[in-house]
């Protein structure tokens, strides 16, 4: 099953968590130091939470960014050939963590500067990040 992710950065993990979880029913299946993310059945969504605290300089941004969760590294080699033969891949990894997991991805960012991956988690992790280069619109998630 494939589904969508939306990424959010929220500015109180704690009071994030309770709002979704009453929100859509379920609590977090994953929460880590500043992170937490929902496998949501109905509707199908992985809703990641980042912590990120507002700077008080410039405009808090809540989206962090989006993507589609693929069942396999297969389905991410698909998705690379495809976006690729529309010239609208920026970057690939393959077994890098983030996130608190290892996966594979490619990325992508829309005409008004959304940052979109396609990925597949492959482990689980115990660090947010390791050993991975700037994505386009952010840090791994920043």
């Amino acid at each position: 099953m494939s589904r969508v992710q939306l990424a959010l950065n929220v500015q109180n993990l704690q009071d994030s968590i309770a709002f979704y979880s009453k929100m859509f029913g379920t609590q977090p299946a994953k929460v880590r130091e500043g992170y937490a993310n929902f496998a949501i059945a109905e509707p199908p969504l992985k809703l990641v939470l980042i912590e990120t605290k507002s700077d008080g300089v410039s405009e808090y941004q809540h989206l962090n960014h989006l993507g589609v969760e693929l069942e396999s590294p297969q389905l991410v080699e698909q998705a690379i050939d495809q976006f690729s033969d529309l010239g609208l891949v920026e970057k690939i990894e393959k077994s890098e963590t983030c996130c608190y997991a290892v996966q594979d991805k490619v990325w992508m960012t829309s005409p008004d500067g959304a940052p979109w991956e396609y990925y597949t988690v492959l482990a689980d992790a115990p660090t947010f990040r390791a050993n991975i280069a700037a994505a386009p619109g952010g840090d791994c998630c920043s």
